[in-house]
């Protein structure tokens, strides 16, 4: 997948492109169907297929900051949008300046003569330009006119309830992580730097811990998760906490994985975490001997669980 940052390193346009745009955050179902539809329709006029998208999110610079928590940082975004079948992807930096472009503009002088689009591929909630002056209706003038396709697919549901990214982080904020799969297609990832702890976990505890940084701007709700952990070394089974650990009373917030059956230093190292059940919520134990036998519970309850989605 070719990748470019805005349009102005894009020396000409694409032959017979297919575009899609949005912000596809999650790189969910329906973003996936959008983007699956760009990439059918393209081979069948023998163009290309591009995915714009934005950073950062135009909230955060329409809002003055108000956006809502990213469920994937752009890196894993990047990933995933390859994983479906893209040939291009135009990451725009979305400035005010650019929000400022008139829908007509932003047509004509972005989309069709950087972009050689022939078609476009977009949510009937679309909206572009100026103050979101552009609506599924004007696309379709636009259309008519500048000779290009406007395909609008049906959306993507879930027991009759649209897919969408609030839905998502709604669920993920709860801490039902379980359920991600459904709307996601895989399972909810948190990504981050093992960087240094309260050095606890194994002289207090007995089970020592990776303690992550995280990048990724959505956390899912605080307790304890039945988690798998990719990192240099392999793919592993984990259970993490989330939360405060309310039995030291420190009230410092930190996400920590024990890696099972794991030898290994992984410290500096950039993890991928991949939340697959909450297990409880956070409890204040009453000491060190109460908690310990706790984890150990966990464990256990973590191990019972892939052994029973091993047979699924």
């Amino acid at each position: 997948m070719e990748l470019y940052e805005g349009f102005e390193g894009i020396e000409y346009p694409f032959h017979n492109s297919v575009v899609t745009i949005g912000n596809f955050d999650g790189v969910h179902k329906g973003h996936q169907m959008l983007l699956g539809a760009a990439v059918e329709k393209a081979a069948q006029i023998g163009g290309r297929s591009v995915a714009v998208t934005f950073s950062p999110h135009p909230r955060q610079v329409l809002c003055n900051g108000d956006q809502p928590p990213l469920i994937t940082i752009h890196e894993q975004k990047v990933e995933l949008i390859k994983a479906c079948g893209v040939d291009v992807l135009v990451t725009v930096p979305f400035t005010r300046e650019f929000a400022a472009i008139n829908a007509r503009d932003f047509v004509t002088d972005l989309l069709i003569a950087k972009l050689g689009m022939k078609a476009i591929i977009v949510g009937n909630d679309y909206y572009f330009g100026c103050k979101r002056e552009g609506d599924i209706a004007l696309m379709k003038r636009f259309g008519e006119e500048m000779d290009f396709d406007v395909v609008i697919p049906n959306w993507v549901s879930l027991m009759d309830k649209r897919i969408s990214s609030t839905r998502i982080r709604e669920i993920i904020s709860r801490g039902e992580v379980h359920r991600a799969p459904e709307l996601l297609g895989r399972f909810y990832q948190v990504r981050g730097k093992v960087v240094s702890g309260r050095d606890r976990g194994g002289k207090l505890l007995g089970f020592p811990t990776a303690n992550i940084n995280l990048n990724d701007e959505l956390c899912p709700a605080s307790g304890v998760y039945a988690v798998t952990i990719s990192c240099s070394l392999g793919q592993f089974d984990g259970v993490a906490n989330i939360g405060y650990s309310p039995t030291f009373d420190d009230h410092i917030f930190t996400v920590e994985v024990h890696i099972l059956d794991f030898e290994g230093d992984i410290y500096g190292e950039s993890i991928k975490v991949n939340m697959i059940r909450k297990l409880r919520d956070e409890k204040k134990f009453s000491g060190i001997a109460e908690l310990s036998q706790q984890i150990e519970t966990d464990i256990q309850d973590t191990r019972e669980l892939f052994k029973v989605l091993e047979k699924l």
